[in-house]
């Protein structure tokens, strides 16, 4: 087992990979719409897709605190090449709980390996995150299953090995684990998106795929209580901490430029309105960073309350980065809107951050049912 000495080098080894390999590449990779795929399996080949996953099954074994501060650092970097280590670490996470030995082998440890690459299929056409009336469909057949079906929105579809794959007979909601190679399974890249343009999001439809017993991931009907609560809150705590890293990235290009551009003969940050707006951004930062941590040592010490605090820091940090990177833009003024910098880019992938795992108006209802609960004084 590595040290916590150990892991601090990981982080700080991989901070070093962003800024030489991924960070100076993040603007081609949104205009292109494409991460090279010899880049991603070399950052996969060095286990950075399955950062939280232990080392046995070939991850780097990071605990909640060190995954959120490794997140951090490929989030500043690139908002693309974070989801891809987001949607591995879900995707792992949901097989290292509930699948057998035998998926782990088949599909996890490959993920450690950077030999595969997963997603997952919730999202369809007409259907968000609510699982529990996905139309994507399965039934029962001799020694398996069949499914029917379409998904959207699948970040990483367009290029993963394979999916797990949300489906529902009736009122039973099941995961299974499906390869992109299957017969029956064909996917559709999607291009044109205001954001995250590099993260290979598909179009997904399964018709009449057959799938084998041993490729139902938990308990049948287990599903929704199972592998999709457990993959949206894990996705909502990764998201936390990027909503974090697209702040500290938003304030670092914010102070720096406004150190060295001058405006009526001094330097930008001594107005006194520019100096506002630093003090508005730096206070969000720190109350951002501080409801990350607190999350993390949460989920650490297994707190019971661990997921609300997740949704606290999930809808703050994410309110956070769009009110960063608007001001981020605003001290910029026209250089802001230019590719040639990256104030526009980080204010478009901010905005992303408050749909994706569960919308900003979701986390508020969740909260505020916890705050209901947790604050009534009775009289």
């Amino acid at each position: 087992m590595k040290t916590a000495e150990k892991k601090a080098d990981i982080i700080q080894g991989f901070l070093k990979y962003c800024n030489e390999h991924i960070r100076p590449l993040a603007g081609e990779f949104d205009e292109t719409e494409c991460i090279p795929g010899p880049l991603i399996k070399d950052a996969g080949s060095k286990g950075y897709f399955a950062a939280g996953i232990p080392e046995e099954y070939a991850g780097l074994g990071l605990n909640p605190i060190e995954y959120g501060l490794f997140t951090e650092q490929a989030g500043k970097a690139c908002c693309n090449f974070r989801t891809l280590l987001t949607v591995n670490s879900l995707v792992g996470e949901a097989l290292l709980r509930y699948g057998t030995e035998a998926q782990k082998a088949e599909w996890l440890i490959p993920i450690g390996e950077g030999e595969k690459i997963g997603a997952f299929a919730l999202s369809e056409p007409n259907i968000g995150s609510d699982a529990n009336h996905v139309e994507t469909s399965y039934e029962k057949k001799e020694n398996g299953y069949v499914i029917n079906g379409k998904k959207k929105w699948i970040s990483f579809g367009a290029i993963a090995d394979f999916f797990i794959v949300i489906a529902r007979r009736e009122d039973a909601v099941t995961a299974f684990l499906v390869n992109s190679s299957q017969p029956g399974v064909s996917v559709k890249k999607m291009s044109g998106m205001m954001a995250n343009r590099a993260s290979y999001l598909a179009e997904i439809e399964f018709n009449n795929t057959e799938v084998r017993e041993e490729q139902v991931l938990g308990p049948v009907g287990g599903g929704f209580n199972y592998i999709v609560n457990l993959a949206l809150d894990h996705g909502r705590y990764s998201v936390a901490w990027a909503g974090l890293a697209i702040a500290q990235e938003a304030v670092d290009s914010l102070v720096t430029y406004s150190r060295k551009r001058s405006q009526f003969g001094e330097k930008l940050y001594k107005h006194q309105m520019v100096k506002g707006m630093i003090g508005d951004a730096v206070t969000q930062l720190h109350a951002a960073r501080a409801l990350c941590m607190k999350a993390g040592e949460m989920r650490m010490n297994q707190d019971p309350d661990a997921v609300t605090e997740t949704s606290v820091a999930k809808y703050f940090t994410s309110k956070t980065a769009v009110e960063v990177t608007n001001i981020n833009v605003q001290i910029h003024g026209g250089s802001g809107f230019s590719k040639d910098h990256s104030a526009a880019r980080l204010y478009r992938e901010a905005k992303v951050l408050e749909i994706i795992e569960g919308t900003s108006q979701i986390q508020q209802q969740v909260i505020a049912n916890y705050g209901l609960r947790k604050y009534f004084v009775k009289q």
